[in-house]
């Protein structure tokens, strides 16, 4: 028995509010867009390095070109 195909992960551009990385996981991994973002806002307000995450994988992930 084999999974389904998870889609690569790619930043959304058509469903992005900043820069789509967190509708690009959201995506692949199958998770509510919206819980996503705001369990990133919510852990922006902890110490620790989440914005510096942020902008590294806004780098490193590839855009979708797709659309």
């Amino acid at each position: 028995m084999t999974s389904p195909a998870r889609p690569p992960l790619r930043r959304d551009t058509r469903n992005r509010v900043i820069a789509g990385v967190c509708s690009g996981i959201a995506r692949r991994y199958g998770l509510s867009v919206n819980g996503l973002r705001l369990a990133f806002v919510l852990s922006c307000i902890l110490p620790g390095p989440q914005f510096i995450a942020y902008l590294l994988l806004w780098v490193l992930i590839p855009a979708d070109t797709r659309y």
